[in-house]
This record gives C-alpha cells, sequence and structure tokens, in this order.
C-alpha cells in the first residue's frame, strides 16, 4: 500500500527542510521557525512533477528577495537517494523538481505488485468512521434525492475504507413521530374504505395517496380480513402501521441493494424511545443547563453553542420533536458505539441543521469537529433535451427503482458522482443509456473491455503477462506511455484526496483520464508485433491501467465488463 506520489511529496519537504536548516546554520538566512512546506503540481509540464513556493513564504522573515532564497535553498539540496533529476527556479521564486523517469516505472512495479489493492493507503490508521446516508422517509419510494445521496455516501465510505478506516454504513429508520401517525391514519382509512367501500371513511388530505398504502391494505385484508373493524383506532393504526412499514423499509432495502448498496446497520428511531435513551438525553441537557422553557416547552440553547436560534425539543404536549432524537441519536454515535468520527449526508434543504446538530453534540460533551455534515444538492432529469419528472413505466414521479429500471445501476452511479456534492446535478436519461464513448461510464467501461480483449489475444497466442521484474520498463519512452504511467501513479494520491475532502467526484473525473491517456497510448503505441522486450513493456502498462480502472470502479460499484 504505498502512495508514490506523496512519498516524493514528502521527501521534497525534507530536503527542503534541510536546506533551509543548513542555510540558517551558515548565516545565509536568520534563525527563524520554519513554516509548513508545501509541495504542490505545477499546471504548466515544463515546470517539472512537483514544486513549492517555500522562499516566497520565507521572504518577510529572511529579508531577501524569493528569489535570492530560492537560489539558497537549490544551492544546498542534498539530492541524493531521490527521484530528482534537476531543480530549477521559476517566477518569482518557485522551487521547481523534475523528476527520473525511474519513479514511473517503480509505480507500474508497484502496481503490479499490489494488484487489487493498489490504490489502497492507510491515512485511516483503523479510525472508527460512521457515515449514514439516505436514512429515507420509510412511509413512501425512494426518490432522486436518495439516489444521489445513496451513490454518494457509499462511494465517500468505500474510498474511507480504501484509506485505511474502519468504516460502518447506516441508515437511521424514522420509525417514530408525525410521519409514522400519519402513516397510520392513512392504512387505516384505505383499510377501511377497500371493505366497506370509499365513502365509509374521508381519505385525509394530507395522507399518503400511494399505491403502495393500498397493496399493503388488500395484502392485510387477504390475511385477516376484517378484525380490526371494532378494534378501538389508536390500537387498529398501530397494528396496520406493525404489518406494513416492515414491508416498506424491506422494499427500500431491496431497492438499495439493486442499487449496490449495503449497510451494515439499520438503526430505528423508535429503539432510542423503547430504551430511554431519548428521555435521558433531553435530562442530560437539562442538568447541563442547556434548556430552558418558555410557552410550556422545552428549548435547547443552540444559539450560545453557534446556532442562529434556539430549537423546541420537547412539545407543549409533552412529545419530544425530531431534533431531540437527532440529539440522541448522536449521543449513541458517539458515547454509546464510539465512533471517532461520524459523517451525515442530508439533501439541500438540510443547510439550517449543520450549525443545530453541532451545537447538539457539543453540549452532549463531544467535540462538534468529530461530526461532519455533507450537503449535497438538487437532481434535474433530462429526457430528450427536457426536464423528466414522470416514469415512462408508471406515469408517475421516477423512483430509484424506475431509474434503475431505464439507466441500469452503473450509470446511474457513475452519472451521481460526476459532480461535486455541493453542485446542482442535470442527469441525461438518453446519454446514460448510449453505448458511445460520448457516454462517460461507457467509455471507461470499454476502455477496460478493451485491454481484457488484447491480453486475451496475446494470451491466445501464448504470450502472457510477464513478471515486472523480467521486463525492462526503461523502454517505455513515448509522451504517449509517459503520460500514462504518471496518470496510474497518480492513483493512491487521489485516494487520499478524496478522503480528505469527501468528494469522490474526483474519481469519475480520474478515472476519465485514465481511460482517455489509455485509448491514446493504444491508438499510438502498437503492442502485439512489436520487438519483444518493447512488447512485454508495454504489455505491464496496459495491464496496469486495467488494474487500475477496474480499481476505481470497485470503489464507485460499477462493474467492469471484459467483454462489450
Amino acid at each position: 500500500m504505498i502512495n508514490i506520489v506523496d512519498d516524493i511529496r514528502q521527501s521534497i519537504k525534507d530536503i527542503v527542510r534541510q536546506s533551509v536548516l543548513k542555510n540558517i546554520e551558515d548565516g545565509n538566512i536568520p534563525d527563524i521557525e520554519i513554516p509548513e512546506i508545501s509541495v504542490e503540481t505545477p499546471r504548466e509540464v515544463q515546470h517539472g512533477e512537483f514544486s513549492t513556493n517555500i522562499a516566497m513564504q520565507l521572504t518577510r522573515m529572511a529579508r531577501k528577495a524569493p528569489r535570492q532564497i530560492a537560489e539558497m535553498i537549490i544551492n544546498n539540496l542534498n539530492l541524493e537517494g531521490t527521484y530528482i533529476e534537476k531543480v530549477d527556479c521559476a517566477g518569482p521564486g518557485f522551487i521547481n523538481f523534475h523528476l527520473k523517469n525511474d519513479w514511473l516505472y517503480d509505480s507500474l512495479k508497484i502496481i503490479q505488485n499490489e494488484k487489487e489493492d493498489y490504490g489502497k493507503i492507510n491515512i485511516g490508521k483503523g479510525q472508527k468512521v460512521m457515515v449514514e446516508f439516505v436514512s429515507a422517509n420509510p412511509t413512501g419510494p425512494l426518490h432522486m434525492g436518495n439516489a444521489r445521496g445513496g451513490a454518494l455516501g457509499d462511494c465517500i465510505a468505500s474510498v474511507l475504507e480504501a484509506a485505511g478506516y474502519d468504516v460502518t454504513r447506516e441508515f437511521y429508520i424514522n420509525d417514530a413521530g408525525n410521519q409514522i401517525e400519519k402513516f397510520g391514519i392513512s392504512l387505516e382509512a384505505r383499510y377501511i374504505q377497500l371493505l366497506k367501500g370509499e365513502d365509509a371513511i374521508e381519505f385525509p388530505e394530507d395522507g399518503y395517496h400511494g399505491e403502495d398504502i393500498i397493496e399493503h391494505m388488500k395484502e392485510y385484508i387477504n390475511q385477516y380480513g376484517d378484525k380490526l373493524l371494532d378494534a378501538e383506532p389508536s390500537e387498529r393504526r398501530k397494528e396496520l402501521v406493525k404489518f406494513a412499514l416492515p414491508r416498506n423499509i424491506n422494499r427500500i432495502r431491496e431497492g438499495l441493494e439493486q442499487y449496490g448498496i449495503k449497510f451494515d446497520v439499520w438503526f430505528s428511531e423508535q429503539s432510542l424511545y423503547d430504551s430511554g435513551e431519548l428521555w435521558e438525553t433531553i435530562n442530560y441537557l437539562k442538568e447541563k443547563g442547556w434548556t430552558y422553557e418558555k410557552d410550556n416547552a422545552l428549548w435547547f440553547k443552540a444559539s450560545e453553542l453557534g446556532a442562529d436560534k434556539d430549537d423546541v425539543i420537547v412539545r407543549s404536549n409533552g412529545f419530544p420533536t425530531y431534533f431531540a432524537s437527532d440529539i440522541a441519536y448522536h449521543r449513541n454515535k458517539f458515547l454509546k458505539r464510539n465512533f471517532d468520527r461520524v459523517i451525515d449526508l442530508l439533501g439541500a434543504d438540510h443547510h439550517g441543521h449543520v450549525a443545530r446538530m453541532k451545537a447538539g453534540v457539543s453540549a452532549v460533551g463531544v467535540d462538534p469537529s468529530k461530526l461532519e455534515i455533507v450537503i449535497f444538492q438538487l437532481v434535474r432529469l433530462y429526457r430528450n433535451g427536457e426536464i423528466a419528472r414522470m416514469s415512462k413505466r408508471t406515469g408517475k414521479a421516477i423512483s430509484l427503482t424506475d431509474l434503475l429500471e431505464e439507466v441500469g445501476k452503473d450509470a446511474a452511479r457513475f452519472f451521481f458522482n460526476t459532480k461535486a456534492s455541493g453542485s446542482h446535478l442535470d442527469f441525461d436519461l438518453d446519454l446514460a443509456v448510449k453505448q458511445s464513448n460520448d457516454n462517460p461510464v461507457y467509455y471507461v467501461q470499454y476502455a477496460h473491455a478493451r485491454i481484457c480483449s488484447m491480453l486475451r489475444l496475446l494470451e491466445s497466442e501464448g504470450v502472457k503477462v510477464p513478471t515486472v521484474e523480467d521486463v525492462n520498463l526503461s523502454l517505455l519512452q513515448t509522451r504517449e506511455e509517459m503520460e500514462l504511467m504518471k496518470k496510474l501513479a497518480e492513483f493512491p494520491d487521489e485516494i487520499r484526496i478524496c478522503a480528505q475532502t469527501l468528494e469522490p467526484s474526483r474519481l469519475t473525473h480520474y478515472v476519465l483520464d485514465v481511460a482517455s491517456l489509455f485509448h491514446s497510448f493504444y491508438n499510438a503505441c502498437r503492442v502485439k508485433g512489436e520487438e519483444e522486450n518493447l512488447m512485454k513493456a508495454r504489455i505491464i502498462l496496459v495491464d496496469s491501467a486495467r488494474i487500475v480502472i477496474k480499481n476505481v470502479l470497485n470503489i464507485l460499484s460499477i462493474s467492469a465488463p471484459e467483454r462489450m
């Protein structure tokens, strides 16, 4: 699990720091505290593989021109044992590092040795992280917000696993409170209507009008008939919810599994009531002085902890609010189950929830920086160049199931991860099913299939992927080979950045770049029919591209077909 890019970056930081210390020792630079040394990738290729602006950072403290400082640093650099071939100064004082090709050849060796583990790193060091996502209302089908949040959350979890974190995927079931009451009333109304006729009871205007409500009640009547007709209404609703809710949750579970998502934990909000944790948390907040009474309700002093305003946690009727449940739930995450870090994914309408939730965890004694909330924006579906709101199959709002039937899991997951979470996403349904290079997921999968086809053809002629140690990789010299090798070498560092930023959209862009560079290599460089040693080196490069594409697609939970 080697990140060669990060290793080189660190070695540059070390030798630059040693050079600054040597200049201080020689009296060229005053005895100053050396700031954090930043090493970046220059935009222009001619400026080398890496660059640092340390000379500009030291200007004020050293009272010297940045280019003068840069030259002093360069003159005292010890390049022994590094990949650095030459160092120069550019612009106002940037120090640029040009590497020997050896680092690219070594990166191919790493890929070939690590194979399916290539890209994995260990910045997490086993830290316990929970990623809570989707957590859809269990009273209805999964919608496009759930679909985007699902793809995003699952990919974040996979990236963190690849970065060395111990990750738990969790779905929070909102099975308590107002929506469950409304669910029960809706079930009851359909139950009575099916048995006595539609005029027997008026269906509540704000009830759940979905076909699933009718389906559940037909199924209940088939099994149990009219046994609840004479029951007390609250008992009847309770019984009907008990029958229908697990079926809804199971549908959600099955839909998400078709989408490639499996949760480790399905956590029930109701369990916070049943275990006493909800009132335990409310009483804790009272004891710590974080509450006050107003208008017969209990308020949480969220504004004292960074939120815009205070929030009710117990209503005037004595019932706790959803926010109270959220605080108890997060107390459970951190203090009962001891997660080091919690990541919540929420839709665009939850912006105001971020500060409130951080205030909540702070009040129960948890460092609020341990809670990270990723807000993702809305999705617009397009069909035939126009906004698509209805399913072609059902004529109703497009659900996750409808989307999977229309475009498939692979396209859906890829498209939802092409934009940063904070950006609105336009999803072209026609493009997602197009079998052409215009379709990004097809383009990537085709690159993988093409490589597999090449390797199969070679193997049929008795040419297998050679052992990398037996190959002269220095024969790889063309621009196309160099660019592809460089991109492949960057994969572990892409994982690092994705894990730190929680932005998996980087991976879709990265794998598109790999596919594009492979196609460029394929069009410019022969493999079969070349001189044997060069052929072997190119086979290693081709196979390394296959490994990287497949590893990226695995993290995205997208298939890597060997034939297309």
